[in-house]
């Protein structure tokens, strides 16, 4: 089984704040960092921290040395990035006492992925690889509809949900990673229970993974629903905590695990990244969580 992460490579511009700042107001950062990010990038570093194979697709800018760099140092396998003549898409994050954030995105390269380069990456890999999504690219709709036809495994996390999202042939999707946030704008509901019945109804044929912040993960298909609690920790910055959950989950299930010892691998890592700050830079190495 191959695997390959299919998304973004952003630059991030982090800012740790007393708050978060609200409309109209103008406040201090306390400390100010450049590290790589992106949700592409994220999942790719945390699936090869995990000791895996992992191909990382997409668009990577003119700006982009420290992205290259990151990729290298952790082993992510670079032979089908694209580089192109443009600005890195890059993200500005600010970063509260509690590790809340709050995030606004310049796609940049990222949105600028052309269908013969989806084309060629995917000649590539076959029935029964992964391919690990977000929706930080363009052109998603035709990633998804290529894959699932050559029968790759799609897994998908819809952020940031937009008007396009609705767009995308997500009947082909085989897993859904999503937060509250996401569940409730993909299905209309707010309770985790009402979000997790009508994903079922919408979407039967999918396997969903949604965490809950504090309180933990569930996973679903249409036979079983499974819940993992939250380890406890103190929270510093929560940036790239859903990108190491879907990559952990990604690891254990090329490995062989089932949901449950997936979930809770999962849920140890995200765990471990939220106590470091920064994206890329947190996520922790598999021994570190067999060790948590």
């Amino acid at each position: 089984m191959e695997i390959l992460v299919f998304g973004s490579l952003n630059i991030d511009h982090d800012y740790h704040m007393n708050h978060i700042c609200m409309p109209k107001e103008t406040t201090f950062a306390d400390e100010y960092t450049v590290v790589a990010g992106g949700k592409g990038l994220n999942a790719s570093i945390a699936l090869a921290r995990s000791s895996v194979h992992v191909y990382l697709a997409g668009n990577i800018g003119n700006d982009a040395a420290l992205l290259e760099k990151v990729l290298a140092e952790n082993g992510v396998d670079m032979t089908y990035l694209n580089h192109v003549d443009e600005p890195n898409g890059h993200a500005v994050i600010q970063i509260d006492e509690k590790g809340e954030n709050a995030i606004f995105i310049y796609g940049g390269s990222n949105q600028s992925i052309r269908e013969e380069y989806i084309d060629e990456v995917l000649s590539h890999f076959h029935k029964g690889d992964l391919i690990i999504l977000q929706n930080e690219i363009n052109n998603n709709a035709k990633v998804i509809e290529k894959a699932h036809e050559k029968g790759l495994t799609v897994m998908l996390n819809p952020s940031p949900v937009n008007d396009l999202l609705f767009t995308y042939p997500l009947d082909k999707v085989d897993y859904f990673f999503i937060n509250e946030v996401e569940g409730a704008a993909l299905t209309g509901k707010t309770e985790f229970k009402e979000i997790l019945a009508e994903f079922l109804v919408k979407y039967p044929k999918a396997r969903l993974i949604m965490t809950v912040g504090a309180e933990g993960a569930y996973y679903q298909d249409n036979q079983k629903q499974l819940f993992q609690p939250a380890f406890k920790v103190n929270a510093i910055d929560t940036v790239g905590a859903g990108d190491t959950f879907m990559g952990y989950f990604s690891y254990g299930l090329s490995q062989g695990y089932d949901e449950a010892e997936c979930l809770k691998l999962a849920a140890k890592a995200a765990s471990i990244t939220v106590t470091r700050k920064g994206a890329a830079d947190s996520i922790p190495t598999l021994k570190e969580v067999q060790e948590q």
